[in-house]
């Protein structure tokens, strides 16, 4: 049985000041889109495009008295909040996978943005379905189908000079992660979830969601600073780069601070990142 999920279509970061996050993340070596204002609300964005899957960073432009989940969000921190889903083929059809599975949907709502391009505004649109949080313990989450995906993927916006091409994994804390394997096994299947150091691992079809204890994640990361970070939330994003060699080379020319992990993998501590550690990998 299908689990109506493709993988991760993009992870929201969330930041305090919007146009100083796309300036500093322009500084690490990334290709911001143009602005997108969403429709009705008081929020904004600038994503991160890579050929699958994106980053975005979320933040205010006008008080939203209705963006609550933001709201508290950034009165805690700043950093990755929420991970969107690709559904298979379309948010309905993957709303009725769940179904299938026992599992608990929303009804698919629509949602459009602004996107502000130098031509003229184009409105890119979305159709969005929740689950309960019991049925996806441990992590924001939702499912993001897009109705016109021609408008967010121009090749301009995938090119990216540290080289970066996609989301490989999303490391998450969590005080008990064995115990949030019956959940991701009914959602993802019996073969997506194994055992890990710290904790366990989830394969989301693309990607994975790596759910480690702080204990865990400190033996593997010891470099990476959590301090004041609590579980359950994602501490890490690990990103895929085209040649490590010359991603550290472009880092250490942008003066960004890093360090060379074993194995290979650069790490860029969440003081560079609006939160949001960032591992480079090959």
């Amino acid at each position: 049985m299908t689990s109506g999920i493709a993988g991760i279509d993009h992870i929201i970061v969330a930041v305090r000041d919007l146009e100083a996050a796309r300036h500093h993340w322009m500084r690490l070596g990334f290709t911001p889109t143009p602005r997108g204002r969403h429709i009705g609300q008081g929020t904004a964005n600038y994503c991160i495009m890579f050929g699958r899957d994106y980053l975005e960073l979320l933040g205010f432009v006008e008080r939203d008295e209705h963006a609550h989940r933001l709201e508290t969000f950034l009165a805690r921190r700043e950093g990755p909040m929420s991970v969107a889903f690709a559904p298979e083929r379309d948010a309905e059809a993957t709303s009725a996978a769940f179904a299938a599975r026992l599992l608990h949907p929303s009804a698919p709502r629509a949602l459009g943005r602004a996107l502000e391009l130098p031509e003229g505004d184009v409105t890119p649109r979305f159709s969005l379905v929740n689950l309960p949080p019991d049925e996806t313990p441990a992590l924001d989450c939702f499912i993001c189908g897009h109705l016109t995906p021609e408008l967010v993927r121009r090749p301009e916006w995938l090119a990216h000079p540290n080289g970066v091409t996609g989301i490989k994994t999303v490391h998450l804390l969590e005080e008990d992660p064995a115990s949030l394997a019956p959940a991701y096994r009914r959602l993802f299947g019996d073969g997506a979830v194994r055992p890990a150091a710290g904790g366990i691992a989830v394969d989301t079809g693309r990607n994975i969601l790596s759910f480690t204890t702080i204990a865990g994640f400190r033996a593997a990361y010891p470099t990476i600073d959590i301090a004041g970070i609590e579980p359950p939330a994602i501490v890490a994003l690990e990103l895929a780069v085209a040649n490590r060699t010359a991603a550290a080379a472009y880092l250490k020319q942008g003066n960004i601070a890093f360090a060379e992990l074993p194995g290979g993998r650069i790490a860029v501590p969440a003081a560079e990142t609006n939160g949001a550690a960032l591992l480079f990998a090959d």
